[in-house]
């Protein structure tokens, strides 16, 4: 009798799960839209690295220089506001005059590095040039930014959007339908673009040509679409 019983309750849930709608089917596609744009701003980042025999007294060159640095700086159009220091150390200068001996103390290094935010492009040469005139003996990156990327941004996404749907249905075509009603759409973007490396060693006798190129504004969309079988 139990069995039976058992038998009995379990037979409508077995009806109704084979009368549920299996789900319908779906399509996912993933793009890239890539949008590029001139910057029009720039980040200097500018050193100066003094070495003496006490940390007091590279301390104070470096400071006298330094200080030389940002004032030519600001005399160049910079506003201070838009000067900050970045790094500043103080470290050992050791030598090891033997395989196998302890290093020596032969002085120390002090390195002071300021960051510059240049807002017009044509500023950046000069701006190094006159940086490296007054003592400046490190500039480790120019990196390039632009102050409004908002329609480059759109543009990146459109093309993101048509890629993505140009796939979907080519996948819909491949397999005996068409695509339906959107149902999902999401992104996720990233600025980036490039970067170059000035470095000291380069000539400060003429004006520093300066490069800014270009920025590429990158957006990932993934988007998913109903799947509509051709009757």
């Amino acid at each position: 009798m139990r069995q039976i019983a058992f038998a009995a309750l379990l037979l409508p849930h077995l009806a109704f799960a084979e009368t549920m709608p299996s789900p319908a089917p779906q399509i996912v596609a993933t793009a890239t839209g890539e949008a590029r744009l001139r910057p029009d701003r720039a980040n200097v980042i500018i050193g100066v690295q003094t070495r003496a025999k006490t940390a007091a007294a590279a301390a104070r060159e470096n400071n006298t220089r330094q200080q030389a640095v940002i004032d030519v700086i600001v005399a160049a159009g910079i506003p201070r506001e838009q000067i900050s220091t970045e790094n500043y150390n103080v470290t050992a200068d050791t030598r090891i005059d033997k395989p196998g001996q302890n290093p020596v103390v032969v002085g120390y290094v002090v390195t002071n590095v300021v960051r510059v935010e240049v807002r017009r492009i044509e500023q950046v040469g000069p701006v190094i040039d006159a940086a490296l005139g007054k003592g400046a003996n490190q500039i480790d990156a120019v990196d390039w930014f632009s102050s409004n990327t908002d329609a480059a941004r759109r543009q990146a996404l459109a093309d993101a959007v048509a890629k993505a749907r140009g796939d979907a249905e080519s996948m819909a075509r491949a397999g005996g339908g068409k695509l339906g009603p959107l149902l999902e759409i999401s992104t996720a973007d990233d600025l980036g673009g490039p970067r170059p490396l000035y470095r000291s060693a380069m000539s400060a006798q003429a004006a520093t040509p300066i490069e800014a190129g270009e920025l590429t504004v990158q957006v990932h969309v993934r988007a998913r679409w109903q799947f509509v079988a051709n009757p």
